[in-house]
């Protein structure tokens, strides 16, 4: 299962996913590309837009596709208090809430997983090892998901760490301000960081 969260990476996974021989369930997020948008409809809500992150939209393609490793995160930044594990959207509110944190004194590096099967469980440990800290930005429910297999992944290598997650909570609410608020979002990553890291 890949999950990109940038054209380089979308093409890049869609050919590895192609060469593998096997089935691969390859999950884009709407908010990647406005493209998706246009299938989508208004939904009656002609008044209401979306925030697209634009490295995301409009972000560098190669001239020519080479297929990602099978397996292989991506670390977008190295943090030294942090490290925040995300994919897809995530990734791109993740670096957003990394630049508040930076005027805030908090280091955290971003791991953009790519794959959820297989999990790249040496780089979250090597990452985890280095900072304490695991935060898990996803928009799957919180209960028997990702940041589940994550934490345990963790333990499973013998680390002492502290951790959190920014999961949806609830049913998604159809009102935007409310689906904005459940969702993970840049100020509820911050926010968790800066629990994570105060309780010292």
């Amino acid at each position: 299962m890949v999950v990109p969260s940038n054209p380089a990476d979308a093409g890049g996974l869609m050919v590895a996913a192609l060469e593998l021989g096997s089935p691969v369930v390859f999950m884009e997020h709407k908010l990647i590309s406005s493209v998706w948008l246009d299938f989508l409809g208004s939904g009656g809500r002609d008044t209401v837009t979306y925030d697209v992150p634009p490295q995301a939209e409009r972000g560098f393609a190669p001239e020519k596709w080479q297929p990602l490793p099978l397996g292989k995160a991506s670390v977008q930044r190295y943090g030294s208090d942090i490290t925040i594990t995300t994919l897809g959207v995530g990734v791109h509110r993740s670096l957003q809430a990394v630049g508040i944190l930076e005027r805030r004194g908090i280091s955290a590096g971003v791991i953009d997983l790519r794959w959820v099967s297989p999990l790249d469980k040496a780089a979250v440990c090597e990452a985890l090892s280095r900072t304490g800290r695991l935060l898990v930005v996803d928009e799957d429910y919180e209960g028997f998901g990702l940041s589940g297999e994550l934490a345990a992944l963790a333990l499973e290598a013998g680390l002492s760490f502290r951790f959190a997650r920014v999961c949806t909570q609830t049913t998604i609410p159809y009102a935007r301000h409310l689906e904005d608020a459940d969702l993970p979002n840049v100020q509820r990553i911050v926010r968790a960081c800066e629990e994570l890291v105060g309780g010292k």
